[in-house]
């Protein structure tokens, strides 16, 4: 990476990432976010490096300009960006695509990346590149930590390893590589194991945030001729985890993951790239294991799970900043969900039974240039299909639920549809500044979720509002257009990337009344949402939305080792067919970060401010939030190269604040009020040492 781009990244605590070097393989707006360096650096010289405590990779993510994470559970975060989060994101690990395996997401994409083995995470903060597949806004790709090809022929170790000690929740994790690596063959194994009590805050604790995950894995490469064949397998067992914002908790996730590719150089003109994968997700929840059990009669437990098999295949011709690609890919999930009474054998019921969704589709890539002005250009094209089979039920289930069932089985369960995704990109180095444009054209299919849920139920995607929700099999696919208009500048001793943006979307995915008469209960859906304890269910439907905002990343030397980093961002989300505000979105915020850093030692101290937010969802009864100020303050420490030690406190003075992305409590017996938003961690000591070689 070029020099002069690394020294826009900042110290310990700050939140500038370094971004792609112009002419990779990366889009010309990617971030980079590394984890922190281990060797000693010229003080002129900053690292591309960030750090984060908590068990959450999306965690990890909100530390960048335009994100945030939505707060469902201490595994379960979603990352936002720019007023946009869940499938809205393209959302991958070590390039590999899947559907999670919760009806509430309560495994989203960053779940499966735990932060002790995370190596990098490349953000395309505005679009996704059309090559990585259909996606309506950013997209996230996180590297886990893998073997590196040698320099000689013999094998030779390879170890990275980390541990660190958190106190807000007395959280442990340890995780790394271990591998073997010559010129021609390298290979590799990774694990970690995280366990953590509940979260400590000014007046108690969070009930049902306790959690427990473990990775493992094997991968291995090939150098043969001109490319790499590689091979890889992960499994994840994740433990019981509580989600308090979600009417079940997680008993486990049981997850695998395999993906083989080939990506060589088949001559100086053409390369190709080659992938196939495999996800398989197992899950169970239930509402009486990790929160105080209810009466017999309302105990609930749910089995899932969610199957992913895709592959990919994509020939560049040309340069990597001179070039036309061109791909294809596909996918297909299957999917289903069962909903009973582990008291009552009699009781059961399938919400989502036998679903399956599939995807074909073709793209090309053009990345040229005239004069000053670089350009990428992007279209694809995605063929969409989707079904559901008839749901089963057992012979406990009331009538309600079973007129429901049957009445679907009665209606038309299978869809198909097109989308069509375009990009422009255009940008121009200019010596200190390199302006950048992007127009795009985006889309989203409906979620299985969002097309067939039958059953009234609070199964929203991850929304976790407290409200029950039910599908249209009707849906359209969503698409915005999208303007985005920024500057990289970069001085002597400052830098600074303004961004502002806009997307329209039209078919916008939200939850609406049922009908036209909420809280009367002259309809099936609404009698027996009734009984569940909501008169008032929502339905999803096709709106019109449009988000609109800006960001910023910039910093300055100030004396010395001295140097000031920081990050604010803006996001304003609504509805253009009613007057109300899209759900969920992070109100304006702001990081500034003070560090001196030495070639071996840093200490940086860090202010964290929160606006308040009022333009809430009316439609989803959200309720504001008021703003806040945190403090936090750490250091490092190499030991010697390769060796790293970090030592801070996260929110110094032990602040109470109630963080606007946080769900709703809905545990009976915690020390936060049962239908109150959920408070942030309290003050927390953490200390994080990392070894490799």
């Amino acid at each position: 990476m070029k020099t002069s781009l690394l020294s826009l990244a900042v110290a310990l605590t700050a939140a500038t990432p370094a971004f792609a070097a112009e002419g990779d393989e990366q889009s010309a707006d990617t971030i980079v976010v590394t984890a922190p360096r281990l060797t000693a650096t010229d003080a002129a010289t900053e690292a591309d490096e960030e750090l984060s405590t908590g068990p959450d990779g999306a965690a990890f993510i909100a530390r960048q300009p335009g994100a945030a994470v939505v707060a469902n559970g201490t595994l379960s975060g979603q990352v936002q960006m720019r007023g946009l989060f869940g499938e809205r994101i393209l959302l991958r690990i070590n390039g590999q695509r899947f559907a999670t395996g919760g009806p509430n997401a309560m495994d989203p994409a960053m779940h499966y990346a735990p932060m002790m083995l995370i190596d990098r995470i490349e953000i395309a903060r505005g679009i996704s590149p059309v090559r990585d597949g259909p996606g309506l806004g950013g997209g996230v790709n996180t590297i886990l930590k893998h073997a590196r090809f040698g320099d000689g022929s013999s094998l030779s170790p390879q170890i990275d390893l980390t541990s660190q000690y958190r106190s807000v929740d007395d959280s442990v994790a340890i995780g790394g590589l271990v591998a073997l690596a010559s010129d021609s063959l390298r290979l590799g194994v990774i694990g970690s194991y995280e366990a953590g009590d509940d979260i400590r805050f000014p007046g108690g604790r969070i009930g049902s945030t306790s959690f427990h995950r473990t990775v493992y894995g094997v991968q291995a490469g090939f150098r043969a001729g001109p490319g790499e064949f590689s091979l890889e397998y992960r499994r994840q067992d994740t433990g019981r985890s509580g989600n308090p914002p979600f009417a079940m908790d997680i008993v486990y996730f049981h997850t695998d993951f395999a993906r083989a590719g080939f990506e060589g150089d088949l001559n100086d003109d053409l390369r190709l790239e080659v992938h196939a994968n495999y996800t398989g997700v197992s899950h169970r929840m239930n509402n009486y294991e990790l929160r105080p059990a209810p009466i017999i009669a309302m105990t609930r437990q749910s089995d899932t799970y969610a199957d992913t098999m895709a592959a990919d295949a994509s020939l560049r011709f040309g340069s990597a900043d001179r070039h036309i690609r061109v791909g294809g890919d596909f996918e297909l999930i299957d999917k289903g969900y069962v909903l009973y009474n582990p008291l009552s054998p009699a009781f059961f019921i399938h919400p989502l039974d036998r679903a399956s969704s599939d995807r074909v589709g073709g793209f090309v890539e053009w990345r040229s240039g005239f004069g000053a002005i670089e350009s990428e250009l992007g279209l694809r094209i995605d063929r969409h299909g989707a079904s559901t089979g008839p749901s089963r039920f057992g012979p406990g289930v009331p009538a309600g639920p079973v007129n429901l069932a049957n009445a679907f089985a009665l209606a038309d369960r299978n869809w198909s549809g097109t989308s069509v995704d375009a990009s422009l990109r255009l940008w121009a180095e200019m010596d200190a500044f390199t302006p950048r444009l992007t127009l795009a054209h985006k889309t989203r299919a409906p979620s299985l979720i969002e097309r067939y849920s039958w059953l009234p139920t609070e199964a929203s995607g991850g929304l976790a509002d407290g409200n029950i929700y039910v599908g249209d099999v009707n849906l359209k696919i969503e698409k915005a257009w999208i303007a985005e208009l920024g500057v990289d500048w970069q001085g002597d001793t400052a830098y600074a990337r303004p961004v502002i943006y806009y997307r329209r979307i039209n078919d916008f995915i939200q939850g609406i009344p049922f009908d036209t008469t909420p809280g009367i209960l002259n309809t099936p859906v609404e009698i027996v949402s009734n009984g569940r304890g909501d008169p008032t269910p929502l339905r999803f439907a096709n709106t019109d939305a449009r988000i609109w905002g800006a960001d910023i990343a910039f910093g300055a030397k100030i004396a010395g080792p001295l140097r000031l980093d920081g990050v604010a961002s803006y996001v304003r989300a609504e509805r253009t067919d009613i007057a109300d505000n899209l759900y969920r979105m992070a109100p304006a915020n702001g990081r500034l970060a003070v560090s001196w850093e030495e070639s071996r030692w840093s200490i940086s101290v860090e202010g964290q401010f929160i606006a308040r937010q009022h333009h809430v969802s009316a439609t989803n009864t959200e309720a504001p939030s008021a703003g806040y100020v945190l403090a936090n303050i750490s250091g490092y420490w190499l030991i010697r190269d390769g060796v790293r030690l970090d030592l801070g406190i996260e929110n110094l003075f032990d602040t109470y604040y109630l963080d606007h992305l946080a769900g709703y409590n809905r545990i009976t017996g915690s020390d936060v009020p049962l239908g109150s938003r959920l408070p942030g961690a309290g003050r927390s000591a953490f200390a994080r040492i990392r070894w490799a070689m």
